[in-house]
């Protein structure tokens, strides 16, 4: 089973900064796109970002311009970084991999456990 571990969320200021990480774990075979969506309270899950193993990358448009998506394939790891933070921006921020793991049959989506990001106004 492959898992997602992410890191870096927490509490921020407003126009402040956040960098978000998350690593898949070995059991993998390959990875096609990886993103990052995010779920605020009484909302649907939305996307941030994502970004094909070719690196091209594609952006909600309430975030272009602030975040960026990158990853480093040879540690099967993505990373959002966040700059210009906005209190519309608290939300629960969650890894996804279209990957395919080790003694499965094909490509699955695969998700992080989710981690907290809150901007204070």
């Amino acid at each position: 089973q492959v898992q997602l571990v992410e890191s870096g969320g927490g509490l921020v200021q407003a126009g402040g900064s956040l960098r978000l990480s998350c690593a898949a774990s070995a059991r993998i075979l390959r990875i096609n796109a990886m993103g990052w969506y995010r779920q605020a309270p009484g909302k649907q899950r939305e996307l941030v970002a994502t970004i094909s193993n070719g690196g091209s990358t594609n952006y909600a448009d309430s975030v272009e311009g602030r975040f960026t998506i990158t990853r480093d394939n040879a540690k099967n790891t993505v990373y959002l970084q966040m700059n210009s933070l906005k209190p519309e921006d608290t939300a629960v921020y969650y890894c996804n991999a279209f990957a395919w793991a080790l003694l499965t049959t094909g490509y699955k989506d695969y998700w992080g456990q989710g981690t907290q990001v809150t901007v204070s106004s």
